[in-house]
């Protein structure tokens, strides 16, 4: 049974407009992403510096949010279970409040201390 005090349905729709922000920005970054050309003739030495700083902090932001598409998907398999809510290292449930904060947390307060 999935977390008796939560609505269902608000959840998986807040978990599915979670899932399309994160798409809509990781296609957005597509071009900060990608290859920086190292042509000393139109970009000088500090701009490229400047340039491969800015894609390493790109392909990082990218993979934060590729891990939390990993969660949502984790917490829609958990709705399927009918295990939402429920902590995973006690198995009592997770604060409501505290869910509708952070819809993707795995663990209670006291656990994840």
């Amino acid at each position: 049974m999935n977390h008796p005090e939560l609505d269902m349905e608000s959840v998986e729709a807040r978990l599915h407009e979670l899932r399309a922000d994160l798409q809509a920005q990781s296609e957005a970054s597509q071009e900060s992403r990608d290859t920086v050309m190292l042509d000393q003739t139109s970009v000088g030495r500090l701009s490229r510096m400047d340039a491969l700083q800015g894609q390493a902090m790109a392909k990082a932001e990218e993979e934060r949010r590729q891990l939390a598409l990993r969660r949502i998907s984790a917490a829609f398999e958990r709705i399927e279970r009918g295990e939402y809510g429920e902590c995973i290292e006690c198995g009592e449930w997770i604060g409501a409040k505290r869910l509708g904060w952070d819809p993707l947390v795995l663990k209670c307060i006291d656990c994840a201390d």
